[in-house]
Parts: structure tokens; C-alpha cells; sequence
């Protein structure tokens, strides 16, 4: 008896060992494979039609602003009036009726002076896989220009690139260390996961019908 519960334990170590390689490895291959493709200076972002903004909540849970929607909401300004876009998707969760990211983004980017017919909105931007594959597949687009903070555009330019699209990440601004902590080791699993997702083929939640930009 004590041999098959040594044997399970150790078969149950290799697998948090391999596990713990996997994310180490997944974090490692999507940083490479990104880094020519993500910036913080505008002036190295390609002049593209079309940008993807991936959404989050507007406030936190304290009902405080949250710095990482306003600096992408930002971001998007600054390319939208350096001419290095013309249109926005906006991505986002829109899963109950009092939380509608895309909803939040359209009406920040009007007040600061967006047109609303240059913004289009996705309200199945569950995951960033989703956000990313739904620009291509529902709004036509194989080239984007991705607005996020750098560990999240390193995700999605990876996924775009593994779904054909022709994929350069524009890098909002970061929030501070300590207030990011919780997100970024949340990204190491979502890492992983994305990795894990082309693995198994996992795709968007839902369809739809096409939306034409034009």
C-alpha cells in the first residue's frame, strides 16, 4: 500500500513540475515571439485601417476608475488623431445587463471626440481569443493595429498572428507595480491557456453575421 501511495505522489510532483514548465515555457515563447511586434512608441506602429481595443471594466470592484481602461482609452486617442488608424473595434464582456465593456469604451471615446460611426463594437469579446479571431472572422479584418498593456498585446499578438492576421500591438500605458501585481501573475496562466487553447482548437464562443468596415 505504501508503495502506490508513493508512486502516486510522485507521479502528482512530475505533474506540477511539468505544469510549472509548461507556463515557464508558454511565457517565454509568446514574450519571443511578440517582442519585434509590440511598442510603447507610436511612431513605430504601421498605418493600419483598422485597431482592436480589448476592453476591460471601466471601475473596479471599490468602484474606483480603473487605470488600465482610461490609459487604452487613451491610447486609442492618441492613435486615432495621429492618423495611424481610422477605425476601433471595440472588444469586450457584455455578459449581463448592468456590465457592458464596449459600451463603456464607445461612450469614453465619443467624449473625447471619436465619431461613433468609426467604432464598432463587439459584445463577445469574452477572451482575448475571441476579440482577436471575431475581428477577422465577423468584421472582415486581417490586419490590426492591437490597444492593450504590454503583457495583455503580447497574448493577443500571438494569438492573431497563429489565426493569420497580421498582427502590431500598441502598448498603453502600464499601472503601477503594486496595484498590477494580481493581473500580471494572472497573465502567466493566461499565457499558458493560449497556448493550451491552439492546442485543443478552441474557438470564439459565438458567431454571428458579418459587420462591414468599410
Amino acid at each position: 500500500m505504501n508503495k502506490i501511495i508513493k508512486t502516486i505522489f510522485k507521479i502528482f510532483l512530475l505533474l506540477i513540475v511539468a505544469g510549472f514548465i509548461f507556463i515557464a515555457w508558454a511565457n517565454y515563447s509568446i514574450k519571443k515571439e511578440s517582442d519585434a511586434s509590440v511598442s510603447y512608441n507610436i511612431a513605430d506602429v504601421p498605418e493600419t485601417k483598422t485597431a482592436l481595443l480589448l476592453g476591460t471594466s471601466k471601475n473596479l470592484n471599490s468602484g474606483l476608475p480603473n487605470a488600465y481602461f482610461y490609459n487604452r482609452i487613451q491610447a486609442a486617442i492618441d492613435l486615432y488623431k495621429s492618423g495611424k488608424i481610422k477605425y476601433i473595434i471595440v472588444s469586450g464582456d457584455n455578459s449581463t445587463k448592468d456590465y457592458n465593456e464596449p459600451e463603456d469604451m464607445l461612450l469614453t471615446l465619443m467624449k473625447y471626440g471619436i465619431p461613433q460611426d468609426h467604432i464598432f463594437l463587439d459584445h463577445a469579446g469574452f477572451r482575448t481569443l475571441d476579440s482577436v479571431v471575431r475581428a477577422k472572422e465577423i468584421f472582415g479584418q486581417t490586419k490590426l493595429v492591437i490597444i492593450s498593456q504590454k503583457f495583455h498585446n503580447e497574448r493577443a499578438v500571438f494569438l492573431a498572428k497563429q489565426n493569420g492576421i497580421e498582427a502590431f500591438g500598441y502598448n498603453a500605458k502600464d499601472v503601477n507595480k503594486y496595484a498590477g501585481f494580481k493581473t500580471n501573475m494572472r497573465e502567466y496562466l493566461a499565457k499558458a491557456k493560449a497556448y493550451w487553447d491552439l492546442l485543443l482548437g478552441v474557438e470564439p464562443k459565438f458567431g454571428g453575421e458579418k459587420i462591414l468596415i468599410p
